[in-house]
């Protein structure tokens, strides 16, 4: 599990690596061959991996002789990092993940049980928003992706021939659109999409095109027609300025949620009504045995109840408000 680099998601969970489009602006692909050692030698070692056809199964870290973890010992080639089922466990506080960030999870080349094993892991941490992203939409509607609150489904398009792939996204789910690396002034329409993300090609090829101001407007001017918000990507100040910069998230994807293990160490329930808050902003109730013997909490009230409990026993009602800091985001 990866706190990502990329603004608009806080983690990237990367069971899947690899991919054959071969984008040659593709950052994942250079990030890969950085990564990969000699993959010649990598791959005389098959007692370390196996195979799922012309795919590649990893169920421990692959390790160099010198017991240093190889990240993509197969260089960018498709691989299922099995070790990585329980990566999740670490993430108690919700976020948004963007699954997949170094590969196409729903190419054509991706088996189905792949795919059914990654919806299996995000389900049972439900406290996450998940984002998926393809080149090959059409996959979503053809496997049956989960319709869910927590699940969105993305898709790429870099020009106009690409514009198509917003009308296989899933209907009546949460989707959106990220144009990036934006190749070209795109004619886009959005149709029923809840996000859109713009970028710029970054890093030094050969070739690497810069957009235009007016293409970056025209979209703006799309997404701000339908409602949509929208996030443009850092590569972009220097073409549009920091003063035009928008980062907008989706109000879904703007709420952490916690996992049932946190609220069950951070909540309470009242002792007289019985509601349940964070403790932190209840009355915890304490007392000791002894004059000098260890405080020992043993309850919590809502201000309401305690208040109510005050007045009833004739006790004067000290100023409670403000004394109790808003709960903190909690465990990540």
């Amino acid at each position: 599990m990866n706190r990502s680099k990329i603004r608009w998601c806080d983690h990237t969970f990367n069971i899947i690596t690899g991919c054959q489009y071969g984008c040659s602006y593709c950052y994942a692909a250079q990030m890969a061959l950085r990564f990969c050692g000699n993959v010649k030698q990598n791959l005389a070692q098959k007692h370390k991996y196996r195979m799922d056809g012309d795919l590649f199964i990893l169920d421990k870290p692959f390790l160099s002789e010198d017991g240093y973890q190889i990240i993509y010992p197969f260089g960018f080639k498709p691989t299922l990092h099995r070790y990585r089922y329980d990566i999740l466990d670490k993430l108690k506080q919700g976020q948004n993940i963007l699954v997949g960030a170094m590969a196409d999870l729903f190419g054509e080349w991706v088996s189905d049980y792949w795919i059914k094993d990654i919806f299996e892991i995000c389900e049972k941490k439900s406290q996450h928003n998940y984002m998926f992203l393809t080149k090959n939409p059409e996959r979503y509607t053809k496997y049956g992706v989960p319709d869910k609150e927590n699940m969105w489904y993305g898709t790429t398009i870099t020009n106009d021939e690409d514009v198509k792939r917003i009308h296989q996204l899933p209907s009546r789910q949460n989707t959106f659109v990220t144009v990036e690396p934006i190749l070209e002034n795109i004619n886009i329409a959005l149709a029923d999409v809840k996000w859109i993300i713009v970028g710029a090609e970054t890093g030094y090829r050969a070739g690497r095109i810069i957009p235009e101001f007016d293409w970056i407007r025209k979209i703006v001017d799309e997404a701000d027609r339908k409602g949509i918000p929208i996030f443009m990507q850092d590569s972009l100040i220097g073409i549009v300025g920091e003063e035009n910069m928008r980062r907008e998230l989706p109000v879904q994807l703007q709420i952490h949620k916690r996992s049932e293990k946190v609220n069950a160490r951070l909540q309470g329930n009242c002792m007289l009504c019985g509601i349940k808050e964070d403790k932190n902003q209840m009355v915890t109730l304490s007392g000791k045995t002894i004059r000098r013997g260890k405080t020992i909490a043993f309850g919590h009230m809502c201000h309401s109840c305690f208040k109510q409990w005050l007045n009833d026993h004739n006790i004067p009602v000290p100023a409670l408000e403000g004394l109790y800091e808003e709960n903190s985001k909690g465990d990540e």
